[in-house]
Parts: C-alpha cells; sequence; structure tokens
C-alpha cells in the first residue's frame, strides 16, 4: 500500500463524479477503490439518475471520511448516464474533474499519476488517460494508450481512447469544450473526446489503472441497437464535416473506423449477419482502412469463424505480454 502525498503546498482538488442507476450492488466497490486512491484531495460526487432506491449514503464499511467532502445529487427521473455526469459537472468544485462509472474500479494510484501527468505535461494538456482493463462475457482485455498531444487524427482514424472511467479533465476545458452530449446513449465518452480535443491536448498514462467491467448480454444487445438506430448516425452527421477537413482519405477512414465499431457491438450482441454487414460497408468505406481485413474475413462464416479468429488473436496478444 502506498502513503498518500503529503506536500507543502497544497495539492489541486479532484472531483470524482460517478453516476448511477440501479447498481447498488457495483456502487460500494466503485466508491472504495476512490477512497483507496494514494491521492489526497478528492470530492465525491454521487449523481443518483433515477433508481429506483435512491442513494443518498453509503454503508459503514465504506470510509467516506477519507475524502474532503462527498456529495449525492439525486434526479426524479432516469435521464442517461450523461445528463447524470453533467449534473456532477456542474457540482464540481475541483481544477481537475475524474469520471467512474459504477460498475468500474481504479488502481490506488491513478488519481495520483494522472494529477503529475497534468503538472508535468502544462496547461496545454486537458486531458489525461489511462490504460485499462476490460472483463466481460468473451474474456479479459487490455489497452495501453500511446497517442499524445494534438490526437485529432487518431479520433478520426479510430484509435481508442478508453471510455469516461479512464479519463481525467481539466475544469477549464470543459467551459471552452461544453458538457457531455445528452443526445447519445451510446460512443458518449468518445464523441465528448472529439470535441475535448479541438480544444486542448492529451497525454496518456501508459499503465493499467483502470478496470472495466463489460455489461451483461442483455445490456449489450440494447446497446447496439442504440449504436444502430441513433448514436451511429448522429455521430456522423455531428462530425464527418471535421473529418473531411483533414482529406478525403481521413474522412473515409473516418467511416470505415465508425462501421467497424458498430460491427464489432454486432458482434458482442450476438448479431452476426448485422456484423458482418456492417464490416463489408466499413470495408466499402475505405478498402485501405486495414483493422477491418482481418474482422471481415473472420465474419464471413459467422459466429464459429469470428469467435475462432477472437481466439487466436487474444492468445497472440497473451503470449507477446508474457514475453514483454
Amino acid at each position: 500500500m502506498c502513503s498518500r502525498i503529503s506536500t507543502e503546498e497544497p495539492s489541486p482538488l479532484v472531483s470524482v463524479v460517478i453516476p448511477t442507476y440501479d447498481r447498488s450492488e457495483h456502487l460500494p466497490d466503485a466508491v472504495r477503490s476512490v477512497t483507496a486512491q494514494t491521492y489526497d484531495n478528492i470530492e465525491l460526487l454521487i449523481v443518483d439518475d433515477g433508481s429506483e432506491h435512491p442513494v443518498t449514503e453509503m454503508g459503514q464499511d465504506v470510509p467516506l471520511d477519507e475524502l474532503a467532502s462527498v456529495t449525492f445529487i439525486h434526479h426524479n427521473e432516469n435521464r442517461g448516464a450523461n445528463a447524470a455526469r453533467n449534473s456532477g459537472i456542474r457540482a464540481a468544485t475541483g481544477e481537475y474533474i475524474a469520471f467512474l462509472d459504477d460498475d468500474d474500479e481504479w488502481d490506488e494510484e491513478k488519481i495520483e499519476q494522472q494529477v503529475e501527468a497534468f503538472e508535468r505535461g502544462g496547461a496545454e494538456v486537458g486531458v489525461v488517460y489511462t490504460g485499462k482493463q476490460a472483463s466481460g462475457p468473451s474474456g479479459t482485455g487490455v489497452t495501453i494508450p500511446s497517442a499524445e498531444g494534438d490526437v485529432m487524427k487518431d479520433l478520426l482514424t479510430g484509435e481508442n481512447f478508453g471510455q469516461f472511467s479512464s479519463v481525467m479533465v481539466r475544469s477549464s476545458v470543459i467551459e471552452d469544450t461544453g458538457l457531455p452530449d445528452e443526445q447519445f446513449p451510446a460512443w458518449q465518452d468518445r464523441e465528448w473526446f472529439f470535441r475535448l480535443a479541438q480544444h486542448c491536448q492529451f497525454k496518456p498514462v501508459p499503465e493499467v489503472l483502470t478496470y472495466r467491467n463489460v455489461g451483461l448480454p442483455d445490456n449489450i444487445t440494447k446497446k447496439f441497437d442504440q449504436k444502430r438506430d441513433v448514436a451511429y448516425p448522429l455521430f456522423v452527421e455531428k462530425h464527418y464535416p471535421l473529418a473531411r477537413e483533414y482529406g478525403f482519405y481521413t474522412a473515409r477512414t473516418f467511416l470505415a473506423s465508425m462501421r467497424r465499431s458498430l460491427a464489432r457491438s454486432a458482434i458482442r450482441a450476438g448479431r452476426y449477419s448485422e456484423a458482418r454487414k456492417y464490416f463489408l460497408w466499413a470495408f466499402l468505406a475505405n478498402p485501405l482502412y486495414r483493422p477491418v481485413h482481418a474482422d471481415l474475413l473472420a465474419s464471413l462464416g459467422g459466429k464459429w469463424t469470428y469467435e475462432s479468429a477472437a481466439q487466436l488473436r487474444r492468445g497472440i496478444s497473451t503470449l507477446r505480454s508474457w514475453l514483454g
């Protein structure tokens, strides 16, 4: 266990926003991962988005007295995750704001390392994001970030920047960028990153400090429907004009990467015929977009060929990690 930071200068206040909705069984673990941080100046804002049994306090086994302050905010009706995050942002007073989904957890050094990255990076850095481990029905995967500085082109061409739980944002940048868009039922994090990248630089912490739990199968199916019917057309309408400013190739790569993301969501939902269609559409958007080639080939035989190829990729990835 690392000791908490102790400096002569008071450390910047970090606001942690946890949106929650009917997940009382997971929330205490998420909160405990906040109270266990080695950083010593944290205010916690828990936003209950209209749960059937509203969250107004935590159990005695969650040591909230470790934090600078704790605030509970309640929505009278369910308004969506971004609406809950935005209520937390409006109430936050910290120099930096971090987000944690109610079924995710953090390494104890996450906030400390992100604040240090901000201090090293200077005023132009507005977002610091960490590596993550995602666990779900299909297994466990690790993502280590590398893109930094002006990351707009990386975003447009499909680079993965993680989810809300892995990012910390400078409060002043939110004033310039605007709040997360409440119209989006999915890809809420990615859409906001597009706008943040137009106002600041990103800096990675290349370590796994965020532990993400992927939703249950029924939630995954719902998410795919939301992406296909709402988020994808809205995302393209909102950001394709920006992609075109970077040239024809980048614009077509943007479309290919979005369609590939949609196809991969279809795979997770067990919609293999739809996945094959969107992988094909991704290939047609930009035949030179290499990440889609293996996915398209694997999807041609349906579930058996795709899952066999996925197992092979996971095995290769695990072997590479063992070999260093």
